[in-house]
């Protein structure tokens, strides 16, 4: 690759990351776009391979970071991690068996899901407020962790955006700690996509480094501003909710050219 690809790595790790600490779950699911469209990785599965080990790498400094401050819940984030790691690895492998452009195709009407799903968390900010301390459910946390799991790993994603209500609904956790506890999740997924896919050799280390170092510093300046933006949360979700429809509408876009016969283009 050209070194300014890798500049441009920095920079787009930069603003994952800080759309990460403002906008909460769902920011790094713009790492893949980005990789590819702006970057220039050309292979698809190169570019998920390299994502989810920069994404994998921001959450756990994140991790670290929550749990200095005491919010993460270890035993509830280990069974569903322990779980979903099973479920993350078989994904990654369904995703490597897919045609690249089919799996960006896949992956643009999940950014339409998860755009829609964060317009309507922006507009009903109660909604999802988590229900107070309770007794976990054993059964609920393996299940959803396997489903979580499995699609993080098919899609090279952290699945923040799933884990988060996930862990509100079967382990009753006040949203605060559902988000510090769904980091080591994010984190162990993320990590067993990367390496199911560094065994194909679709992982480039540089870059993956410099997309995590510049998503450590975005994230840093994000968690910084999350305080006094605290008012303005749900404008920015719903902002962030229509970047990912429009970049979901060009990735289908794209996709359906690539897919495209050569005898019709």
């Amino acid at each position: 690759m050209h070194p300014a690809q890798y500049l441009i790595g920095v920079a787009a790790g930069t603003l994952v990351g800080f759309l990460l600490g403002v906008v909460g779950g769902g920011g790094s699911i713009l790492a893949l776009p980005l990789m590819v469209y702006a970057v220039g990785v050309r292979d698809p599965h190169l570019a998920v391979g390299t994502s989810a080990l920069a994404v994998a790498a921001n959450a756990a400094i994140n991790a670290v970071n929550h749990a200095r401050a005491g919010a993460v819940r270890w035993r509830v984030a280990a069974v569903f991690a322990a779980a979903g790691v099973a479920g993350a690895w078989c994904g990654s492998l369904a995703g490597k068996a897919l045609p690249g452009e089919r799996l960006l195709a896949c992956f643009a009407l999940l950014m339409l899901a998860v755009g829609v799903l964060m317009l309507r968390r922006a507009t009903a900010p109660a909604a999802l407020a988590g229900g107070g301390r309770g007794s976990p459910s054993l059964p609920r946390l393996i299940g959803l962790g396997l489903a979580v799991g499995a699609l993080s790993g098919f899609f090279g994603i952290g699945g923040g955006f799933l884990i988060v209500p996930g862990l509100v609904y079967a382990a009753r956790l006040p949203m605060l700690e559902a988000v510090a506890s769904s980091l080591p999740a994010v984190t162990a997924f993320s990590l067993t996509t990367a390496l199911n896919y560094a065994r194909s050799g679709w992982v480039d280390w540089p870059l993956a480094a410099a997309f995590a170092g510049g998503g450590a510093c975005g994230g840093a300046l994000g968690a910084h501003l999350a305080r006094r933006l605290a008012a303005r949360r749900g404008a920015l979700g719903v902002l962030f909710g229509v970047v990912l429809l429009l970049v979901a509408g060009y990735m289908l876009y794209r996709s359906a050219v690539g897919l495209r016969p050569a005898a019709t283009r």
